[in-house]
């Protein structure tokens, strides 16, 4: 737990708690609100094979769960730790130029 204390730059293990229970629940949301986005879209797996149903999915669930991380993050009480995560996690992503600031 101190490794990941020093990394994530925190101070308790209740705080490495809540943010990997951020994670997890963020996780399940993110599957969750999924299902009926690709419903809404035609795609179900009944309509359409399994080999492109599910990769559609992870492809819609994953904006989802980048949009929904800081939200959830709020909710628990950790939004600055989820929002630096964010950026830094688009910035690796190329998307370093939305936080740029122009002065």
């Amino acid at each position: 737990m101190d490794k990941w204390k020093k990394k994530w730059g925190i101070h308790s293990n209740v705080q490495i708690i809540i943010i990997l229970l951020v994670f997890a629940i963020n996780g399940s949301f993110a599957s969750w609100v999924a299902q009926p986005l690709t419903s809404l879209v035609g795609l179900t797996p009944e309509v359409v094979s399994p080999y492109l149903y599910w990769p559609i999915r992870i492809l819609i669930i994953f904006p989802v769960y980048q949009l929904t991380l800081p939200i959830v993050g709020f909710l628990f009480g950790q939004f600055k730790f989820f929002w630096d995560f964010e950026k830094k996690f688009l910035k690796r992503m190329g998307f370093g130029f939305l936080f740029n600031k122009k002065k």
